[in-house]
């Protein structure tokens, strides 16, 4: 648009002002603008009194320059503040390096902290790749779901469940969309989908738990095996990295070759033993080992990504399938990508006689299950799904230190504002 008269809108992101000559970087959500404005212009004046996070309008002709940012820049003809910032801002937006802010203020100004265009891109990459998962729900005759975030009974067992007050009675925020997931199988849905928030009562302080967190879930029909689930979420995957490579190609994103490495724990125990990892738990993966079974698989199949499957009843739901009669297996997978789980699936049991001595196990009370056991009753074909953690993939995408800089308002033990 060199030589044309434009219009631009957006935050003052750096100002120099000069006796002759003075320069202001404009950005908005495309990117950084930079606007000369000469000593004799009328907007030379109203300059002085801006300051740097103000809104601005400007209008001016635009003029190819190699050297600005995005390779032109804009002569000024006139200057509005739309919305003036306060001198002295609580953190700043433009950083040197190895200057930024102590995560726990960034968060507490969490609008400001966003402006950065390193931020902004943390929710393109996502939105990205939701697009690809989307795709391949559109392209293979998934329904999206929206399910209830309160619930009568705890959706999962445990007790990390947030307890509310409801009316006259206890209710429970949902730890997972999981009943509503199989009563779409029980309703003849067949496939769906469902992106809402998970909440979770755990007090843990790590880079990757969080008490709410934004959860991709998927349930299909007519399974042979659990393989089916984890077939269905590497195509899921492989489409919404393409999608992140196709928007983004300077992002350091392999799309994974299928199949992903499927390794059952027990067999993962044996590998880690032998590479000297201890084992804190018999039946499950601490943190270290998730990392540690990630390097051996890059080592030795070149890939990101792992299926660990075949966890003992101990550590698997009431609904999840066994192994086989009699087993002390289920049916049921973590995916590790880069050193951390992102989904837990399983193939779910879905003959109502097991599901009620399976919960017995469990010491469940069937009367408190009466409505999700109901859902099995009147027949309901073999189905199995999964609950993905976008914000975790997103963290490892982009190697972010935590996953409260995936998520756009993190909550926590301690962080309920903003």
């Amino acid at each position: 648009m060199a030589g044309q008269e434009v219009e631009i809108e957006g935050f003052v992101h750096a100002l120099r002002i000069q006796s002759k000559v003075s320069f202001m970087n404009v950005r908005d959500s495309t990117g950084i603008a930079q606007v000369v404005i000469l000593k004799d212009s009328p907007a030379s004046e109203a300059l002085k009194s801006l300051s740097l996070e103000s809104v601005v309008k400007v209008t001016g002709h635009a003029k190819a320059e190699k050297n600005a940012p995005g390779g032109a820049e804009i002569q000024i003809v006139s200057l509005e503040a739309l919305s003036a910032a306060a001198p002295e801002l609580p953190i700043p937006v433009v950083i040197k390096t190895g200057e930024e802010t102590e995560a726990p203020i960034r968060f507490d100004y969490r609008w400001i902290d966003l402006r950065k265009p390193e931020k902004a891109k943390i929710f393109r990459v996502w939105t990205e790749l939701e697009k690809g998962f989307r795709r391949y729900w559109d392209a293979n005759g998934y329904i999206q779901l929206y399910s209830p975030s309160f619930m009568s009974t705890a959706s999962e067992t445990g007790a990390e469940v947030f307890e509310v007050k409801y009316f006259d009675r206890k209710a429970y925020l949902a730890q997972s969309p999981q009943f509503y997931k199989q009563m779409a199988m029980a309703s003849g849905f067949e496939r769906v989908f469902m992106v809402g928030p998970v909440f979770r009562a755990e007090e843990s302080f790590t880079t990757r738990h969080l008490t709410e967190f934004t959860g991709w879930d998927f349930e299909i029909s007519y399974i042979e095996s659990l393989s089916d689930v984890m077939d269905a979420e590497e195509e899921m995957i492989v489409a919404g990295f393409e999608q992140v490579k196709k928007a983004f190609p300077d992002v350091a994103i392999d799309v994974p070759a299928r199949p992903f490495p499927r390794i059952p724990i027990v067999e993962a125990k044996r590998i880690l033993k032998e590479r000297g990892v201890p084992s804190a738990e018999e039946h499950d993966l601490s943190p270290e080992e998730e990392r540690a079974i990630c390097d051996y698989v890059k080592e030795k199949h070149g890939h990101d990504f792992v299926f660990i499957s075949e966890y003992h009843t101990s550590k698997s739901a009431f609904y999840h399938m066994r192994l086989d009669e009699g087993s002390d297996r289920s049916r049921r997978a973590d995916l590790l990508y880069r050193g951390i789980e992102v989904t837990t699936m399983a193939q779910r049991e879905h003959r109502v006689d097991v599901l009620e001595r399976q919960a017995k196990e469990k010491g469940m009370d069937l009367g408190q299950l009466k409505d999700y056991l109901n859902f099995f009753r009147y027949g309901c074909p073999p189905h199995g799904g999964a609950g993905i953690g976008p914000g975790r993939l997103v963290m490892k995408i982009l190697d972010l230190p935590n996953v409260r800089e995936a998520t756009y308002v993190p909550r926590d033990v301690k962080r309920l504002n903003p």
